[in-house]
């Protein structure tokens, strides 16, 4: 018998929702979740958070609107369980309670702010289930946020053997050093001196550099491999599993870089939230690649939702709402 459950993201900057049917314990540990709806949508909850150490209510009234969208959802759906997962922005936010607050009232189910950790943990189970066989183990799973990037390293039947988060995520490294438009090359300069530092600390810290396979995740990462495919709009299905080469990522990188905010809008698998911070995003991918000798990452579309949602297969309804 399966169980409908629904997952929620709510990251640095944007805000996600799987709502998907568990399968049968019964049909084994291959078995796949079957979706019913993904939703995205940019609410940069995360906005000056580096700078402020806060929340702003405007950032907080954007992610209550798209909640109350997925709340509706969720209800119509006929969901048995629900997990909300906060991440980045509202681990470092002093007034963390009011986002909570808000949450409660708007989900009727309190978020939970997660640990790096365990972050890195769920991103790694929703990424290596369903990789195709010819990608071999030990993977580096790399989960570029808004606020934070997770390094985690494992196999596919042994789990996680180390993760570390670090505070590089897109949106962070976008306010800390990119403001020009196109960025300035010392402004580049000083963000890439910055993750490499973060970066080599992470491989340090978790051995990436003996993976076989890199896999990258959320939406740096697929709207740089969407744009090294060369798609005309973005495709999931495309998307997810490509193969992308350390030289194209490069490349695609130092065209984003190179572009004002302007010409990224006018790139045809870009979302509008995103074109302000997929240079950093990128940039945090290509060093990333550069530092740990990765030739090639594999995308996936499947990432730290699927994990939630896997999650609750054992929650034994603890998260009903």
């Amino acid at each position: 018998m399966t169980t409908r459950v629904a997952a929620i993201d709510c990251g640095t900057n944007s805000i996600r929702l799987l709502v998907a049917d568990l399968p049968d314990p019964s049909a084994g540990p291959a078995a796949p979740l079957v979706d019913r709806s993904r939703r995205m949508e940019i609410v940069r909850l995360g906005q000056g958070v580096d700078a402020t150490g806060r929340l702003a209510p405007e950032a907080i009234e954007r992610t209550r609107v798209a909640l109350a969208d997925y709340a509706a959802e969720i209800e119509k759906l006929g969901v048995e369980r629900v997990r909300m997962c906060a991440t980045s922005a509202s681990r470092d936010a002093e007034n963390a309670a009011d986002f909570r607050a808000m949450v409660e009232q708007t989900l009727g189910v309190a978020p939970e702010v997660v640990s790096g950790d365990e972050e890195a943990r769920l991103s790694f189970t929703g990424a290596v289930r369903g990789l195709p066989a010819d990608a071999p183990s030990p993977y580096l799973v790399l989960d570029i946020g808004g606020g934070s990037t997770e390094f985690v390293v494992g196999t596919r039947d042994g789990g996680v053997d180390a993760a570390i988060s670090m505070d590089i995520g897109c949106v962070r490294m976008t306010e800390r050093h990119l403001h020009g438009d196109p960025p300035g090359l010392d402004e580049i300069a000083a963000a890439q001196a910055d993750i490499a530092v973060a970066v080599d600390r992470a491989l340090t810290a978790v051995p990436g550099r003996q993976a076989a396979t890199l896999v990258g995740l959320a939406g740096s990462v697929t709207t740089v491999v969407a744009i090294a495919e060369g798609l005309t709009g973005y495709d999931p299905a495309r998307i997810h599993h490509a193969r992308v080469s350390y030289d194209r990522v490069a490349e695609v990188t130092a065209e984003l870089l190179a572009m004002t905010r302007e010409q990224r809008l006018a790139i045809p698998v870009m979302h509008p939230g995103r074109a302000d911070v997929i240079g950093a995003g990128a940039l945090v991918l290509r060093v990333a690649m550069e530092r740990a000798g990765m030739a090639a990452v594999v995308a996936s579309e499947h990432d730290i939702l699927d994990g939630i949602a896997w999650s609750l297969a054992d929650a034994n309804g603890r998260y009903r709402r």
